[in-house]
């Protein structure tokens, strides 16, 4: 029995003896009140970066780009520098970290839903909502961990991107993202002019999409409303340090004297405009005596490099591909007096954190058989031999429920190699074999070396046994499926 059902018994019980014995009460009767010997649920902080390479965080190495709020964060929190996205692009991963599930079971492996977002542009703005909305069961149909806490009594907060319409769909109570246009026409409000003229959300956030860049007031507003009364779970996925470059220019300054390449300045000033709100969020949260109690995770949704000749567009190696750029990302869990800062170079993934966040808040039973991540904090789970794995998708979709058919390729990191492995679709990738420790940045393929055929075979069998690509019958259904 969880803690929350316990404190509605007891409410129950206190209201029916006050009743019997003819009393009137007060707030503070009723009010379900902890065994004072009991500490009360921790409150849990979801910090997304949007579009962040790994090797662009100081405590990644990266002495040039400045992140010296996120460096603190990850002095005080288990490091896990090897950390992957299933997908390199942001709603497929985002929706993973939603639901501890790979895409091809959760099926949202794009950004665009069937006819793609070309088609979808020449739609009438009620037939575009309408559109993007033929995707809502894929995660209204499934136990997010926003709605799973919910059901423990804990109020949930969406910011930022959001790529499932309105947040009541993915199960928070309460959020900024409504999954209509906003009340202005920019990149940074999510609102867009159809070919007609009329105003969309784009998809990605709306509303939601201004915070971080221009306030974050409703993340304190709703924390210290919330605050002692209730548990809360903040998810702060701002539109940060994505496109557009437009960090004041205090932030580009942060950069003199460093011989930072001029297609990377636009790029390293909004990671410091992203630095500066994570600061400013654990700023708050200590001074309403509050970081003690919560458990603070860090991710990126996906990896980003600029073009050297045009920096607002995104490097083919990085974003939407299947290369460290893309995929790979820092995992910080910090939680004070409970998890010891330290680093752990096993290979990880974010299909993890919400198995090891419900297993931290003590709801393991909440992990569903789908979910085949494993607890970071269990050192039984952890191991030095375990794969990792995703597969690459284009963009937009073409049909529902399909996801096996939107394969370009498949890939799995065991140890320090890395195989892709050709796809079903259309425009399938080549077969890529690289050694990390020895080629970092995947340089010299493998692939073709007889030497490694037997290492090919082996990391093929790994994949196979993992997903074959062949059959969607772990992908979430309709209610009438």
């Amino acid at each position: 029995m969880t803690r929350s059902i316990q404190r509605r018994r007891q409410f129950y019980l206190l209201v029916a003896l006050l009743l019997a014995q003819g009393r009137a009460f007060s707030d503070d009767d009723i009010r379900p009140k902890a065994a004072e010997s009991e500490p009360p649920c921790p409150n849990v902080l979801m910090i997304l970066a949007d579009d962040q390479s790994y090797r662009d965080f100081g405590f990644m190495g990266n002495d040039v780009v400045h992140t010296p709020h996120l460096d603190r964060l990850a002095s005080q929190s288990a490091r896990f520098p090897n950390g992957y996205v299933p997908m390199s692009v942001c709603r497929p991963s985002l929706a993973t970290i939603l639901t501890g599930l790979y895409p091809h079971q959760h099926g949202i492996h794009f950004n665009h839903p069937p006819p793609g977002l070309a088609e979808i542009r020449k739609m009438t703005a009620e037939e575009y909502h309408a559109t993007r909305a033929t995707t809502d069961y894929l995660i209204r149909n499934v136990p997010t961990l926003p709605r799973i806490l919910a059901r423990h009594d804990y109020v949930c907060l969406q910011t930022g991107k959001h790529w499932e319409g309105d947040y009541r769909t993915a199960g928070f109570t309460h959020g900024m993202t409504l999954g209509r246009p906003a009340s202005r026409l920019s990149q940074v409000t999510g609102t867009r002019k159809q070919i007609n003229g009329e105003w969309v959300a784009h998809g990605n956030g709306d509303a939601g999409l201004t915070i971080g860049r221009e306030t974050m007031q409703p993340i304190y507003d709703f924390i210290d409303e919330h605050a002692g009364r209730q548990p809360f779970f903040v998810w702060y996925a701002p539109f940060l340090p994505h496109v557009p470059f437009d960090a004041p220019d205090r932030f580009q300054e942060l950069y003199d004297g460093n011989d930072v390449p001029d297609e990377l300045l636009p790029y390293f000033a909004e990671i410091a405009l992203f630095d500066k709100t994570v600061g400013q969020l654990i700023e708050h949260l200590e001074q309403q005596s509050l970081l003690k109690n919560t458990i603070v995770v860090f991710a990126s949704d996906n990896g980003f490099r600029p073009q050297p000749e045009r920096p607002e567009r995104y490097s083919k190696r990085s974003k939407l591909s299947q290369y460290e750029d893309g995929l790979r990302t820092p995992i910080l869990i910090r939680w004070d007096n409970h998890i010891a800062p330290a680093e752990h170079p096993q290979l990880c993934h974010t299909i993890d954190l919400v198995p090891t966040i419900l297993a931290a808040l003590g709801l393991p039973n909440e992990i569903t058989p789908r979910m085949r991540g494993l607890n970071l904090l269990s050192s039984d789970q952890l191991s030095e031999n375990r794969p990792v794995f995703g597969a690459i998708y284009p963009n937009d979709a073409s049909v529902l429920s399909k996801p096996s058919q939107h394969v370009r390729a498949r890939w799995v990191r065991h140890g320090n190699f890395k195989l892709i492995v050709p796809g079903p679709a259309k425009s399938p990738l080549s077969l890529e074999l690289f050694n990390l420790s020895q080629d970092p940045m995947e340089q010299s393929n493998l692939a073709n070396d007889q030497m490694y055929a037997n290492r090919i075979a082996q990391m093929r069998k790994l994949l196979d046994d993992w997903w074959t690509a062949r059959n969607d019958d772990g992908v979430t259904r309709t209610n009438s499926d």
